[in-house]
């Protein structure tokens, strides 16, 4: 999951001439810091999203709708108190939360999709494709220029993130490779979609758990009105998959968002893709801890080439204006 930080939604603020600051940024180091350990802590929350929705064992609708579902509660709850204490925000900020929701949705659905048509190895390295159309549009759309830095360290980190899926072993045997590539850029562009337009109109405001209440609430509805037009939707579930999922709601829909959301407009879009390609790393050492798989050499060898890469990335400064 990505940001970019401008003043409001849909500008973008230029920082002065010989300035390091990126928009939202402010120009204290400390800020930039606290919102790249932000954004790494929520990455390594999400990633335990894989391993506990392949505990649930349900299908692909029906996890990205109960997901969401049952983290509207409390986001609400905390909605509702930080909009007594920051005001109300503007209608542009509510629609736009609105259409990033529709994007997750669509993501959350594709992205299982894709696991299930060529396997884990292969949807991790699709999934995670988003850092390309994410740097591509932020310089485009955002005039945001990709450093020097982040460029050395984008095909190194993509080599890690090759390495930790497995790619080598998998898709091997899969039926449907066609339609599983397919739904696996599909997941790209739609997270990629998703991260900008939240970090676009997440800057310029101090409120965090209306937008992403907003944002949860649009992805519920829409996976379950994809579960209904496409099939394999059951809301009928026992307790032994709804614990799992309630679990993914609160650990990664709720908590790991909120930390996300709360960093995206202060770092550049770029920059921010690069962090969130820490969960693959994250969720393999998790699985490792919780379903007993372990890694092979050439996955700790990706592991070591994704942290140093994002790590290397995410200590440069950014270009000045």
């Amino acid at each position: 999951m990505t940001s970019n930080g401008s003043s409001q939604a849909g500008t973008v603020s230029t920082p002065r001439a010989g300035s390091n600051a990126q928009p939202g940024a402010g120009h204290q180091p400390g800020t930039r810091r606290r919102a790249l350990a932000a954004a790494g802590l929520g990455a390594a929350c999400i990633s335990a999203s894989a391993i506990l929705i392949k505990l649930a064992g349900t299908g692909p609708a029906t996890a990205a709708f109960y997901r969401c579902f049952l983290a509207l509660p409390i986001l609400f709850a905390l909605a509702v108190v930080e909009r007594r204490r920051r005001g109300p925000r503007r209608l542009a900020a509510h629609l736009g939360a609105i259409a990033a929701g529709a994007f997750l949705a669509i993501d959350l659905v594709l992205w299982n999709h894709t696991i299930a048509d060529v396997g884990a190895g292969i949807a991790t390295l699709l999934g995670n494709l988003q850092v390309l159309f994410v740097a591509l549009a932020a310089w485009v759309l955002l005039r945001e220029r990709p450093g020097r830095r982040f460029l050395v360290a984008l095909p190194v980190v993509m080599a890690g993130v090759v390495l930790v899926s497995g790619l080598a072993g998998a898709g091997a045997g899969d039926s449907h490779p066609l339609a599983g590539i397919v739904f696996g850029i599909g997941t790209s562009l739609s997270y990629a979609a998703f991260l900008l337009i939240l970090r676009q109109t997440s800057a310029g405001t101090r409120h965090i758990a209306g937008p992403l209440a907003e944002v949860t609430t649009t992805a519920a509805l829409g996976s379950l009105l994809l579960g209904l037009a496409f099939g394999g939707l059951q809301l009928d579930l026992p307790w032994a998959s709804l614990r799992w999922l309630l679990l993914v709601a609160i650990t990664s829909q709720t908590v790991g968002w909120l930390l996300i959301t709360s960093s995206l407009p202060k770092l550049p879009a770029a920059v921010s893709s690069l962090l969130l390609l820490l969960q693959p790393v994250a969720a393999m050492g998790l699985a490792a801890a919780v379903l007993a798989e372990r890694p092979s050499l050439a996955q700790l060898a990706g592991a070591v080439l994704v942290c140093g890469g994002v790590l290397a990335a995410s200590r440069a400064s950014p270009p000045p204006a």
